[in-house]
C-alpha cells in the first residue's frame, strides 16, 4: 500500500483532512493503525476541552442569572412605576435584540418614545438603588 492509499484510508476512517492524515502517518512512522490512534486521541482531547469550556460557560450564565434574580428593573414616569421586572428578563431582552435586527429597531423606537415622555429607568439591586444618570437633576 503506497502513502496516498494509506492517507485515503486514514481520512475515510477518521474524517481528517489530507494534511492531518499525512502528519499522523508521518509521526507514526508509516503505521496506519498508530496514525488512527493518534488522530483519535487528539479528537478526544479537543472534545474534552470543548466540554469543559461549555460547562464553565454554563456555570457563568447560571451565576449571572442568580445575581439577576434579586435585582429589579423599574420603568417610571415621575413617581409612577410603569413597569417592574427582574433584571434577568431584561438581560434576555438584550440578547434577543442582539440576535434580531427587528427587535433592535423596536427597542430603539421604544427608547426614543420613553425619552420623549420623560421616563426614567431605575435599577434596584436589593439593598442599593441606582437611577439612570441621564435623568438626574441639577448641575453635573
Amino acid at each position: 500500500m503506497d502513502e496516498l492509499e494509506k492517507i485515503d484510508l486514514i481520512r475515510s476512517r477518521t474524517g481528517a483532512g489530507y494534511r492531518e492524515a499525512r502528519e499522523a502517518l508521518e509521526s507514526s512512522g508509516g503505521d496506519v493503525v498508530q496514525a488512527l490512534i493518534n488522530i483519535e486521541e487528539r479528537g478526544n482531547d479537543f472534545s474534552e476541552k470543548v466540554h469543559c469550556r461549555s460547562q464553565e460557560f454554563m456555570g457563568q450564565v447560571k451565576g449571572i442569572l442568580e445575581k439577576g434574580r434579586d435585582a429589579r428593573i423599574r420603568v417610571k414616569q415621575g413617581e409612577k412605576t410603569v413597569m417592574d421586572f427582574p433584571a434577568s428578563v431584561g438581560a434576555i431582552g438584550i440578547l434577543g435584540a442582539l440576535a434580531s435586527s427587528q427587535l433592535a429597531v423596536l427597542g430603539a423606537l421604544g427608547t426614543v418614545a420613553a425619552m420623549a415622555n420623560n421616563y426614567t429607568l431605575e435599577i434596584d439591586r436589593g439593598s442599593d438603588k441606582m437611577e439612570d444618570p441621564a435623568q438626574r437633576s441639577g448641575p453635573t
